[in-house]
């Protein structure tokens, strides 16, 4: 399991009703599943990730965010909504936030941080579209379509009125190493938030 997948199960309360977004081949919900008790489902578009989520007995809906949002799920009916690596891709972050907060009382999000110097370094030197171990394609073929830096995040949620209940910034690796703390928005490479209303 990926290492931010871990760090991400450990601010999961045992016996939460879960909704993944961007399940992937459901390994966090099996998981989450197997060693906290959690209920719940995967919303996932990818027809070999559903099969995976169906082989390992994960609840799988075929969705695709962008079109069909959170509507048919009612306001509060899960613990916490999940999306990893996932933000950065929807049309419309901001929103899908606001319905992350809808449908779930609290909701964990992690995304790729733009404003890590080797990628400003990159930029400023190369004069082209960085990529890296967590930003690995062009420009023109990259599902990331909102890149963002924590800072921008972080005033999303000011102006949304989320509260910010954990952060925790990592390198590449998703380890958390304490010279990333003194300047997270420059030196971290991942950003895991916890948030609610």
């Amino acid at each position: 399991m990926r290492a931010d997948l871990e760090i991400i199960s450990n601010w999961v309360k045992p016996g939460s009703h879960l909704l993944d977004l961007g399940c992937g081949d459901g390994t966090l919900l099996r998981h989450l599943m197997d060693t906290r008790q959690v209920t719940g489902y995967g919303l996932e578009i990818n027809a070999d990730n559903i099969t995976a989520c169906i082989e390992k007995g994960v609840n799988v809906i075929e969705q695709n965010l962008d079109t069909a949002g959170l509507s048919n799920f009612p306001d509060q009916s899960f613990d916490l909504v999940v999306m990893t690596q996932a933000l950065q891709a929807v049309r419309r972050p901001d929103l899908l936030l606001d319905e992350m907060l809808r449908v779930g009382r609290e909701a964990i999000v992690t995304f790729p941080n733009f404003g890590h110097w080797r990628l400003r370094t990159w930029l400023m030197i190369k004069g082209r579209m960085p990529e890296s171990r967590t930003l690995p394609y062009k420009w023109y073929n990259t599902p990331n379509i909102h890149l963002c830096t924590f800072k921008d995040f972080e005033e999303l949620c000011v102006q949304k009125n989320v509260y910010i209940r954990q952060r925790m910034v990592v390198d590449d690796a998703h380890r958390d190493r304490w010279f990333i703390q003194i300047w997270p928005n420059m030196l971290g490479q991942v950003a895991i938030y916890h948030v609610s209303r």
